[in-house]
């Protein structure tokens, strides 16, 4: 599990979400997120960055992504995500997250499991979405479709 840091004594001039940049998974979903904070925050990977940030620990970064802002506060995993979401409006997955126990045990147990299966999720995700994290196609859609149809037609013959 990834541990939850707090604050860095090392500051940034603008939020920066840290991400690993070997990760094909991550890499997708990075996309898709640039699309969704619009140049509120910036981006880069551990490997770039995490020098800089010497009171944080190089398995740490590994392990989850970070959204230190420029005040030194860092949110680490879901959570990075969230509060990327809060920096660019959308308030309420963020303070979901810090105001029901409950959500935020699921969202880190739900962010650990698919931190250590990122190969099998990123196949999941080009599945679901397609390869191009900018133009997202809604394929899993066909694949509930197709999922009632045949559980329709097998009711249908069963009774």
């Amino acid at each position: 599990m990834f541990k939850k840091i707090l604050h860095t004594n090392y500051y940034s001039s603008k939020p920066i979400l840290v991400w690993d940049g070997d990760c094909t998974f991550c890499k997708f979903w990075k996309t898709r997120w640039e699309l969704k904070t619009k140049q509120k925050i910036k981006y880069a990977t551990y490997q770039e960055v995490s020098n800089r940030f010497k009171d944080i620990p190089l398995k740490e970064f590994k392990k989850s992504s970070k959204l230190i802002e420029t005040n030194g506060n860092v949110y680490n995993g879901p959570d990075s995500a969230y509060r990327s979401l809060f920096i660019a409006g959308n308030k309420k997955w963020h303070q979901l997250y810090h105001y029901s126990s409950l959500f935020q045990k699921i969202s880190d147990h739900a962010y650990n499991h698919i931190a250590k299966n990122r190969s099998f999720y990123y196949n999941v995700t080009i599945l679901c979405f397609g390869k191009n994290p900018k133009s997202i196609k809604a394929y899993w859609l066909v694949y509930v479709f197709a999922f009632i149809v045949i559980i329709t037609f097998i009711l249908y013959f069963i009774s």
